[in-house]
């Protein structure tokens, strides 16, 4: 009798761990956002991104030749400080890293061409363990020949990401490719604790602002949707922003007439592409000058940090979610951050 409970409770047990293994197997991945997870083990590590899956084995790491072919991603390699495991880049005039563009002056990283021609032959004779780029459905030709010839492709596409401290996250999957967990992890942690001060800190104004963002492109305004990155900064920097009501992460096409009437009680213009005077703007649209907004409020632009066609918000404030909500908290509230500069933006006068 002891035998047979012995066994139905041996029974039970099994069936029990066999309940929990999903769960667990579950939990041991790591969620960077919807689109990017992780799991890291003393073996393998593995992460999805998008539809994509990769495995790569432990002793593979950390990856020592690396190319990018979007300076959106080098932002995270020059935060980690691996510029020294790049060599490859493309469209190195739209890279704003000082080091890495010395690197290329050197010869020590290649200009492995731009989005309208890669150099195929030399990416392949670089002999790289992994390739970085955003997944483009028309490149698939030439990802498949690369593939072909032994070359790993990472695809991240962060510039979907709309929550800006999902987007500083992909740091975390970046210290596990090139071996920087501690210092990954550190700096995340960092960013977000800084984020969520500069959140709380800006909801002590009880002035809340109005905020127009971009501007005209041709016959239309494309005005960022109520759930892009830039309306969750302007939210957490305690804004209203004018569109705040629509659903959309994507970008509103609207004539001028829709603008001037959703704009009217506006005080705050952000995120003027990359002009550097209000005379600019006007010789590109006169209409503006209709615009209360552009006669009695302030203006921004991004280019506070610019080198030609290289731009830094586009680089490290693809990382850095605390500063760039640090420049809209200073512009939205300048009394809360007297002692704080503009990093990325920059008015125009």
């Amino acid at each position: 009798m002891k035998q047979i409970f012995f066994l139905l409770f041996l029974s039970c047990i099994l069936l029990q761990c066999k309940k929990q293994a999903p769960e667990n197997l579950k939990n041991s991945w790591t969620e960077i956002s919807e689109r990017v997870s992780f799991n890291s083990n003393a073996k393998n590590l593995e992460f999805k991104s998008g539809k994509f899956n990769y495995k790569f084995d432990a002793k593979s790491l950390p990856l020592k030749r690396v190319i990018f072919l979007n300076a959106s991603l080098v932002g995270f390699a020059t935060e980690l400080s691996v510029e020294n495991q790049i060599v490859g880049v493309s469209s190195p005039e739209y890279v704003y890293s000082e080091k890495i563009l010395n690197k290329i002056k050197s010869g020590e990283i290649e200009d492995v061409g731009n989005e309208q021609k890669y150099n195929l032959e030399k990416i392949i004779a670089l002999k790289p363990d992994a390739v970085f780029t955003n997944y483009i459905a028309s490149f698939e030709n030439t990802y498949q020949l690369l593939k072909q010839n032994g070359i790993q492709i990472i695809f991240l596409d962060e510039y979907l990401e709309q929550k800006p401290l999902e987007k500083s996250k992909y740091l975390i999957l970046f210290g596990q490719l090139f071996k920087k967990e501690t210092e990954a992890n550190l700096l995340y942690n960092s960013i977000e604790a800084n984020f969520f001060t500069l959140e709380k800190l800006a909801q002590k104004n009880k002035i809340i602002p109005t905020v127009l963002a971009n501007e005209m492109y041709g016959n239309q305004w494309f005005l960022p949707g109520g759930k892009s990155q830039l309306a969750h900064y302007l939210k957490s920097a305690n804004s209203v922003y004018i569109n705040k009501d629509n659903s959309s992460e994507s970008a509103i096409p609207l004539s001028f007439e829709e603008i001037f009437v959703k704009a009217q009680n506006a005080k705050i213009w952000v995120n003027v592409g990359n002009h550097h005077t209000k005379k600019e703007l006007l010789m590109i649209n006169p209409n503006y000058a209709k615009m209360n907004i552009f006669n009695q409020g302030k203006i921004y632009s991004i280019t506070g940090k610019e080198k030609n066609k290289a731009n830094d918000f586009f680089e490290s404030g693809v990382v850095r979610a605390d500063l760039v909500l640090q420049d809209y908290v200073k512009i939205l509230h300048p009394a809360l951050l007297k002692d704080k500069e503009l990093i990325y933006l920059k008015e125009l006068r």
